[in-house]
C-alpha cells in the first residue's frame, strides 16, 4: 500500500471554503439533465453581465488585490489610476470588491467619473465596495473574466496575487493567440512585479516558451498620469472610442450615470 505524504493540515484544507455548488461545475461528468440545468445557468449569467454592461461606454479594467489596504502606496497608486482615467473620460471597471479593486472605482468616483464593478461570489473575502456606479454579482470566475475584457480599451494591473496574475496573463494569452486585439496591457509596481519580468526574459525567453519580443508588450511604470496616457495614446491610435449603443425604452434599458 502506498504511503500518504505527510501533508500539512493548511495544505489538506485550501479551497475548502467553496460550497458543493461552486465545485459541481467541474467535479466531472454528471447525468444529462443537471448538466442541461448547469449550462443553462451559464448562459443567463452571460445575459446577466451582457444587459448590465451593454451601456457603459469605453472602459479601463484595473486589476489587483482584494487584499491591499487603505493607506498602501499601492491603493493610493490605484486610486489616483481611478482619477486619471475619469479625467481622460474613461470609465473604470474592476473585479468590484476591496483592496487595489475599491481604490481604482473610489479615484473614479472622486473624480466624477463611472466605476463599475464585476464582483464575484466568494464564501469569503469579497463584497462589492461601496464606490460602485454599476455592478454585476457573478457565481463563475470564467463568465466574469468575459466582462472584465469585452468592454475594456486597456488593462492597467497592479500588485496582486494568483487571481491578479491568472488575469493579467489570461489578458496577454488572449492577445498574443488573437482572440482580442492587442490593446494597451500596462503594469504598475516596479518593486513588486521586477523578479516576475526578469524570469519572463531570462527563462522563458531563452526557454523559447515566449517570443524574444513578448515582455515588451507591458508597458512598466509607476506614474498614474504616465499609465493612463499610454491607454489613451494607444487605444485611440490603434483602435479608437467606439460610443455605446442607444438603449431601447421598449427593452427597459437605460445609460448609467454616475450617483456622485
Amino acid at each position: 500500500m502506498r504511503e500518504i505524504p505527510n501533508i500539512p493540515q493548511n495544505v489538506l484544507d485550501w479551497g475548502r471554503v467553496a460550497t458543493r455548488k461552486d465545485r459541481a461545475l467541474l467535479a466531472g461528468p454528471e447525468r444529462r439533465g443537471p448538466e442541461l440545468a448547469r449550462a443553462t445557468r451559464v448562459f443567463f449569467e452571460f445575459i446577466k453581465g451582457f444587459r448590465a454592461l451593454h451601456f457603459v461606454g469605453p472602459c479601463v479594467t484595473v486589476f489587483g488585490s482584494a487584499r491591499t489596504k487603505e493607506g498602501d502606496p499601492h491603493y493610493e497608486m490605484a486610486r489616483a489610476v481611478g482619477r486619471c482615467l475619469a479625467i481622460e473620460g474613461f470609465a473604470t471597471m474592476t473585479g468590484g470588491g476591496p483592496g487595489i479593486m475599491e481604490a481604482a472605482n473610489r479615484g473614479a468616483r472622486e473624480a466624477g467619473g463611472l466605476s463599475i464593478g464585476c464582483n464575484i461570489e466568494l464564501p469569503q473575502e469579497q463584497t462589492h465596495n461601496e464606490y460602485l456606479d454599476v455592478w454585476v454579482d457573478f457565481c463563475h470566475f470564467f463568465v466574469r473574466k468575459v466582462m472584465l475584457v469585452k468592454y475594456s480599451y486597456g488593462f492597467i494591473v497592479l500588485p496582486g496575487g494568483f487571481g491578479t496574475m491568472d488575469e493579467i496573463f489570461e489578458t496577454a494569452t488572449l492577445m498574443q493567440t488573437g482572440k482580442i486585439e492587442n490593446f494597451p496591457l500596462v503594469v504598475m509596481g516596479g518593486d513588486f512585479w521586477g523578479d516576475l519580468f526578469d524570469f519572463l526574459r531570462t527563462t522563458m525567453v531563452p526557454e523559447g516558451t515566449i517570443n524574444p519580443e513578448d515582455p515588451d508588450r507591458f508597458f512598466l511604470t509607476d506614474s498614474p498620469q504616465q499609465a493612463v496616457a499610454h491607454v489613451l495614446e494607444v487605444a485611440v491610435s490603434l483602435h479608437g472610442v467606439r460610443r455605446a449603443p442607444r438603449p431601447r425604452r421598449w427593452l427597459r434599458e437605460r445609460r448609467p450615470r454616475p450617483l456622485a
